[in-house]
């Protein structure tokens, strides 16, 4: 399971097909992960136009979830 990187809400995703879990990790460096993410939604999500308007849509509450990592301090 390899982090890809993204232009948009999020930094990187990464996915386990044999797991069905999904990792995004946001641009503010919060890292949640999904479970029982089904292969043809993380297709679905991938070529979504827009990466977080799919997001908000079709993944936002549909999913188990789990906090990884907080949202990272922000440098002065």
């Amino acid at each position: 399971m390899a982090w890809m990187l993204l232009n948009s809400l999020f930094r990187a995703v990464r996915y386990s097909e044999h797991e069905q879990l999904l990792d995004l990790e946001f641009r503010n460096g919060a890292i949640y992960r999904y479970f029982r993410f089904p292969p043809d939604q993380y297709a679905e999500f991938m070529k979504a136009d827009s990466h977080g308007a799919h997001f908000n849509w079709y993944i936002v509450g549909q999913f188990p979830e789990q906090q990884l990592r907080p949202p990272l301090a922000k440098r002065r």
